[in-house]
């Protein structure tokens, strides 16, 4: 009798197909994201997605962190958790709005919370987008690559 092994089951296929509907990198050269986050889990999720997209990612796990990194790394785009340690989504990003140096780096607000409320405070702050959780890897991409386009073409 053959001894079992789970390779028998699925046949080889002579080539890979790829799952995704648009080819990986349509982004910048050397485009860097910023993702603030004092989760765990959404810091590496995030991380390994971007990351393999060919992205360089910068993580920050509050709001003073993410506005230091913001200013001394310059990232093409922040993902910015709402509620965080020391300072908030909020807060660091009206803060990163009012300097010079921050003021144009689009910056994208994420939240479980879908309520319309903060939808509202996300654009009264000076956020360009907003990002339920949990969300898709689709999702993600469809708003960075909006607004990494956008740079691309100025």
């Amino acid at each position: 009798m053959q001894r079992f092994n789970l390779r028998n089951l699925f046949p080889k296929k002579s080539g890979i197909r790829e799952r995704r509907s648009k080819p990986r990198g349509n982004h910048p050269d050397n485009a860097t994201i910023l993702v603030a986050d004092d989760s765990r889990t959404i810091l590496f999720t995030l991380k390994k997605l971007l990351e393999q997209d060919g992205y360089s990612i910068l993580v920050a796990r509050d709001g003073m962190e993410a506005i230091k990194i913001a200013k001394s790394h310059s990232p093409n785009l922040i993902l910015m958790d709402v509620i965080m340690p020391r300072i908030n989504g909020f807060r660091a990003t009206k803060m990163l709005r009012n300097d010079a140096l921050t003021t144009d780096i689009p910056i994208i607000m994420m939240s479980a919370d879908e309520q319309a409320m903060q939808e509202y405070w996300i654009n009264r702050v000076g956020a360009r987008d907003f990002l339920n959780k949990p969300f898709k890897r689709a999702d993600v991409f469809t708003k960075i690559e909006k607004f990494l386009r956008v740079q691309q073409v100025a």
